[in-house]
């Protein structure tokens, strides 16, 4: 497995560990108020819809991991995902009445912004030198004969 993959899959891990953290915090709660919902860990305001979109996070981590392009993808995408939702934070702390944005998600949500997007577009695609030097003998033994 490549780095992206592996970065990928540790994301989708972390955040399937985190979405079901959240629903140890909240249960099955809604109120998307940055100020009052349930807190994760004491600090992270959750919600069912904010830990359902964990999940899902999570999972397509996880899926994307299994090759190099789709862990690509993913990192890059949900990076610029959790960059605009850093962003939604401020905007709307309230994530339009769905979504506990505000507080210290804005700051974790620019940390993980940033983690997957470095992660994803720094990532180099694989060579196939391998399958490229494994033709170049093939034709070497079929000329020597």
């Amino acid at each position: 497995m490549r780095f992206t993959q592996r970065v990928a899959q540790i994301f989708g891990w972390g955040l399937i560990i985190v979405g079901i953290a959240g629903f140890a915090a909240s249960g099955l709660d809604m109120n998307a108020d940055h100020e009052t919902a349930h807190r994760m860990f004491g600090v992270f305001p959750v919600n069912l819809v904010h830990n359902i979109v964990h999940l899902l996070f999570g999972a397509w981590g996880v899926v994307a991991s299994r090759s190099w392009g789709s862990a690509r993808t993913y990192l890059v995408g949900a990076g610029v995902v959790f960059l605009l939702l850093a962003a939604l934070g401020y905007l709307a702390p309230d994530g339009f009445g769905f979504v506990p944005l505000g507080r210290a998600d804005i700051g974790l949500h620019v940390f993980l912004a940033a983690g997957l997007l470095l992660a994803g577009l720094l990532s180099r695609a694989p060579t196939t030198t391998t399958a490229t030097h494994s033709s170049h003998s093939s034709h070497s033994s079929h000329s020597a004969v």
